[in-house]
């Protein structure tokens, strides 16, 4: 069900472990980490015709934060928060109701893997926005209740371990069990299917 929810997401290269499968699989790194902390911020700041941006996700109080320190980063953007992350199966058709009442060019949804992505691909299609983005832990990174790791983890690649460090009883599974296996599933194609070229990404 996941999986199938992804074939309509453009999925950017986020951390070290596809960067290891692309070396593994295909000879070479992708170029850049497009991890949705950085690469969101980055992407408002670089926009520059105004657009208005929805926040639902995380707890209110993380929200509204998010939604006054994004204001600060790209000023030219109206930011609105249409609900947390904390609501029932029988509020989600007024969620989803002011959303399309809203309609803004980009809705960022914080609600973890993989119930954001499933939830975007169950209820928002172009009726809604314009651009739903999935971006987890953004808002309560943002709003400084989650700290993000120190610069020099975070160039030496490292970030996952500070995350599991801060968050284990949450992370555990991700990083401790999904991350290995995932890697032994990279190799094991590998070793069926042979070397591809790096070309082959394109």
């Amino acid at each position: 069900m996941f999986a199938e929810a992804l074939d309509d997401f453009l999925v950017l290269p986020d951390g070290v472990g596809v960067d290891i499968a692309a070396k593994l699989l295909y000879g070479a790194p992708f170029p850049d980490n497009l991890n949705g902390t950085d690469f969101v911020p980055a992407f408002l700041q670089a926009s520059t015709r105004p657009l208005t941006v929805a926040l639902l996700g995380a707890t209110r109080v993380n929200a509204e934060a998010a939604s006054v320190k994004l204001s600060a980063l790209a000023m030219q953007h109206k930011f609105v928060v249409v609900h947390d992350g904390y609501f029932s199966p029988a509020e989600e058709s007024s969620i989803v109701e002011r959303i399309a009442r809203l309609r803004p060019d980009v809705l960022l949804v914080a609600m973890g893997v993989p119930r954001q992505e499933l939830w975007i691909a169950r209820h928002i299609d172009a009726r809604h926005c314009i651009l739903p983005i999935a971006v987890g832990a953004l808002l309560d990174f943002l709003s400084g209740t989650v700290p993000r790791a120190p610069l020099w983890m975070r160039r030496l690649r490292l970030e996952w371990l500070f995350r599991l460090w801060i968050e284990p009883g949450r992370l555990w599974r991700r990083y401790v069990v999904g991350n290995p296996l995932f890697l032994w599933r990279v190799l094991k194609q590998k070793l069926s299917h042979g070397p591809r070229p790096a070309e082959a990404r394109r």
